[in-house]
């Protein structure tokens, strides 16, 4: 059975913020959550960025549901060790209930300590040792390692859950699939892209989940809709590795001068039509994804819990 999430969004939302729409999540019927973590929003005009640890301490005290980061870079901005303590302590506090989504980052958040930002494979190898690090450090016993990226010395986690967190990896092409399918316990990206389902399970993801979410603008008024979609979230419709390479938000700013609001409006999801809203959850499912997360854009928040509690989740279950 398909799991139905929030994806709360860091970069568009502060703290209060966020806690109260997991609070509506559980109380619409969702079944779960996804945050995102980052030090930079995409762009001004989204306006935020809280420290996502900070934020899954306090969502273990206002909800029961799962939370998965969607998703974390280990490898740059915080070491992993470090990583891999905030990862305990948020499954502890969660019961367990806790899901570690990693990737290999953008530069928009990655850059701030003046570090080089790595090419592709370099970051998918600090990845892979990072994951490696951290499963060592899970065990509750003192670890000591000395890699080509990152060295521990005499590190123990003391405060670990029952179970270690699983590690999710991330991935939007071939290559980043196959490392997720080697080294991780589920899959996440962000398109109902079929293949790549298929290329994560041929690398060794065979029966693990895989996850996927997508952000819509629900509204009574579409044309609104699309405006308000297009104004905070143009970003997610640049193409090819803009969002892994720009460094500033402004530099997304400039790129997503190039989207239009016509493009938004046949690229994303808008408006009140329960049709299209499942429909879109749907794809999700027929390219194989086992949960689907949802992130309403802009400030109609309680019509979307209500219009999604109410009409879309019973629809998608097969209720309605």
């Amino acid at each position: 059975m398909t799991v139905y999430g929030y994806f709360l969004a860091s970069e568009e939302f502060g703290p209060a913020e966020l806690l109260a729409q997991a609070k509506a999540a559980e109380e619409a019927g969702f079944d779960a959550l996804a945050i995102s973590d980052h030090f930079h929003p995409w762009g001004d005009e989204q306006g935020q960025s809280p420290f996502v640890w900070s934020v899954i301490g306090a969502l273990s005290q206002v909800c029961s549901l799962p939370v998965t980061t969607f998703v974390t870079c280990p490898t740059v901005r915080l070491h992993p060790a470090l990583n891999a303590q905030a990862a305990a302590t948020s499954a502890v506090l969660t019961n367990g209930r806790f899901r570690f989504g990693l990737g290999t980052g953008e530069a928009l958040n990655e850059h701030v300590l003046g570090d080089p930002w790595p090419a592709a494979d370099q970051r998918f190898e600090m990845l892979e040792e990072a994951v490696d690090v951290m499963r060592k450090l899970f065990t509750g016993r003192q670890t000591t390692h000395r890699g080509r990226h990152y060295t521990v010395e005499n590190a123990r986690i003391y405060t670990v859950p029952d179970e270690p967190p699983p590690l999710y990896v991330s991935a939007f092409g071939p290559q980043a699939a196959a490392l997720a399918g080697r080294i991780a316990d589920g899959f996440v990206t962000m398109t109902p892209d079929a293949d790549l389902v298929r290329q994560f399970r041929d690398a060794g993801g065979a029966g693990k989940p895989v996850l996927g979410g997508l952000k819509v603008c629900w509204g009574g008024d579409r044309d609104q809709a699309v405006k308000t979609a297009h104004r905070l979230w143009a970003n997610l419709l640049l193409p090819g590795e803009l969002g892994q390479v720009l460094p500033m938000p402004q530099h997304f700013e400039q790129a997503t001068e190039l989207v239009t609001e016509d493009m938004v409006r046949s690229g994303m999801t808008c408006g009140d039509d329960l049709d299209e809203h499942v429909r879109s959850v749907r794809a999700y499912e027929e390219a194989g994804f086992d949960e689907v997360y949802v992130g309403q854009i802009g400030s109609e928040q309680q019509g979307f819990f209500d219009f999604y509690g109410g009409e879309v989740l019973p629809r998608l279950r097969g209720s309605a």
